[in-house]
């Protein structure tokens, strides 16, 4: 495909197994082309009907798909002998020579290795869709006639994003680069305070294509289950979504107080944690999750107004926080499949049901009465409250947390 037959609005066909990668491929090509039109396909066959049925200007396949893996698919466009060549993207975790000797006499436009390189790929793809010089913008899709709030986030409760960035991921990636690449470490002193991308890399982290041994339930465990490249691609891919970044400043209001809530439970959740000696990073994930609805609610509000949609005071959105978000959390954690133990910790600070609990969970329940005091409230009455007791936690050691 050259630059004199590029098509107005490109139809582009993504065919990967793993909902992470293939949600990172439609992100990184959109920001490319957002008008592009695209077609998602987890397995082969599915991709191959695709291609039976449509004409595609570029197809994105990877290796290892299910039935018809991505050198079949491969196979069965350059037998169609289209002229010119249907642009074709091969993407392996296979870098051996054998490999590539493989592929080379089927000729496909590029072989990219994962984990893949994000700015390459972006290059690769300016190559094949856009002309030199041109640059392509989108407007937000106008809202459908007679839609309300109330219908906007009911359908979007099971399409959400997830919550705005609250770091700098540019800065947070870079910050986490020596002379050797990335640091997995430094990058987790980066990014553990942001709620996104904590739980992002962790449901990443226990999806099928990595899912080896028991599932991670810590930002540590995701990490280095995932590995530098797939890591830094995930949080990079990030910034790449609309609505990324919330820019309304009431909204933002809103997500910087929640942001903080999470922040102290998290602490808490920790040090109590410490204090009996329980894993503390669970507790601090736990904690630090927890407010993931009332944010990823947040985010969908600024979609609902640049989607031209009224907002008018803090009132309304206090009213839509209460009425979904509790929904939209419980919504994301099941999409996500984070873990059920991860899961059962972040219920555990909103209430404690009936039945037995765990240690872990009660220190989570504990830690968000000890993170939602104001400045002017004491810990008397935490002292003598159930969780307290169970917990065998006293008067002098809540006032010790609460100076901390």
């Amino acid at each position: 495909m050259s630059a004199v037959d590029l098509p107005a609005v490109p139809r582009v066909l993504i065919a990967e197994a793993d909902p992470r990668s293939r949600d990172l491929l439609k992100q990184v090509l959109l920001s490319v082309r957002c008008d592009a039109r695209l077609d998602l396909c987890a397995d082969g066959q599915q991709a191959l009907q695709r291609l039976a049925e449509q004409p595609y200007d570029l197809v994105i396949a990877d290796w290892e798909l299910s039935g018809v893996d991505g050198l079949g698919l491969l196979r069965t466009v350059r037998q169609r002998r289209r002229h010119p060549p249907l642009p074709f993207v091969l993407i392996s975790h296979r870098n051996d020579s054998a490999s590539v000797r493989e592929a080379i006499p089927l000729a496909p436009t590029a072989y990219l290795t994962k984990p893949l390189n994000m700015q390459g790929l972006t290059l690769r793809l300016q190559g094949l869709l856009l002309s030199a010089g041109q640059t392509v913008s989108c407007e937000v899709p106008a809202l459908a006639p007679g839609m309300t709030l109330a219908n906007f986030l009911e359908r979007r409760r099971e399409l959400a994003d997830g919550a705005p960035l609250l770091t700098d991921v540019q800065l947070a990636v870079k910050r986490s680069l020596n002379p050797n690449g990335l640091d997995l470490k430094l990058l987790e002193e980066e990014v553990r305070t942001d709620p996104q991308i904590t739980a992002v890399l962790i449901a990443a982290a226990n999806s099928a294509a990595h899912h080896l041994g028991e599932g991670g339930q810590t930002l540590s465990q995701a990490l280095h289950r995932l590995g530098t490249g797939q890591s830094m691609n995930l949080v990079l891919g990030l910034a790449l979504k609309r609505s990324a970044k919330l820019s309304d400043p009431c909204l933002a209001d809103y997500a910087e107080r929640y942001w903080e809530l999470s922040l102290h439970t998290a602490e808490y959740g920790r040090t109590l944690a410490r204090l009996l000696d329980l894993d503390q990073e669970r507790c601090y994930c736990a904690g630090m999750l927890h407010c993931l609805g009332d944010l990823a609610l947040l985010r969908c509000l600024q979609e609902w107004k640049q989607a031209g949609g009224e907002l008018d005071d803090e009132q309304e959105v206090g009213e839509a926080l209460v009425t979904f978000a509790a929904a939209y959390g419980s919504a994301l954690r099941t999409r996500w499949r984070l873990p059920l133990e991860l899961r059962e910790l972040i219920a555990a600070v909103y209430r404690l049901g009936g039945g037995v609990y765990s240690r872990e969970a009660l220190v989570m329940n504990m830690a968000a009465q000890l993170a939602r005091l104001t400045e002017h409230e004491g810990v008397e009455e935490l002292a003598i409250s159930r969780t307290a007791r169970l917990l065998k936690i006293g008067l002098p050691e809540l006032m010790r947390l609460r100076k901390t």
